[in-house]
């Protein structure tokens, strides 16, 4: 499938997610995450996180949870590092490419980035690499780079 149109909505919204979290909870770096420490139930997840994305793209959906909250107790659970906010920013990556082209995407993909980071950095603390360091977070675009080399 071709990317072709920008994301215009929450439909759009949710046949990506879906994408994502497909992708990711199979991934073996980060699916266990979701899957063995959280539990998640993606059926009941969908409609918090659409509504999360919603807000921050269209700024339509009211979202007014503690989004930080959950990720600080998986790092309790086990410590979340700077390789695992670059593979979620890797498959976010992916899928926002995979589906749509445009501002809005562009936007989607910008705002995961520093989603990822922020909570990298608080998490781990205001040092915590992201430059790819000793296994660190690698935004997708250095990959792309390597592998073009």
């Amino acid at each position: 499938m071709r990317a072709t149109r920008d994301i215009r909505g929450r439909c759009d919204l949710d046949v990506l997610l879906r994408r994502f979290y497909t992708a990711a909870f199979a991934d073996p770096l980060i699916g266990p995450f979701f899957t063995a420490i959280a539990g998640t139930d993606l059926e009941a997840h969908l409609p918090r996180i659409t509504d999360f994305w919603e807000r921050a793209l269209f700024r339509t959906a009211d979202y007014g949870r503690d989004a930080f909250a959950p990720h600080a107790a998986l790092h309790s659970a086990r410590p979340l590092t700077a390789a695992h906010f670059g593979r979620w920013v890797q498959l976010w990556r992916a899928a926002v490419d995979g589906l749509h082209t445009g501002p809005r995407a562009e936007r989607a993909k910008g705002q995961g980035e520093r989603i990822a980071v922020a909570m990298l950095r608080r998490l781990a603390g205001p040092g915590a690499g992201t430059a790819g360091a000793g296994g660190g977070f690698v935004p997708l675009a250095a990959l792309e780079l390597r592998s073009a080399a």
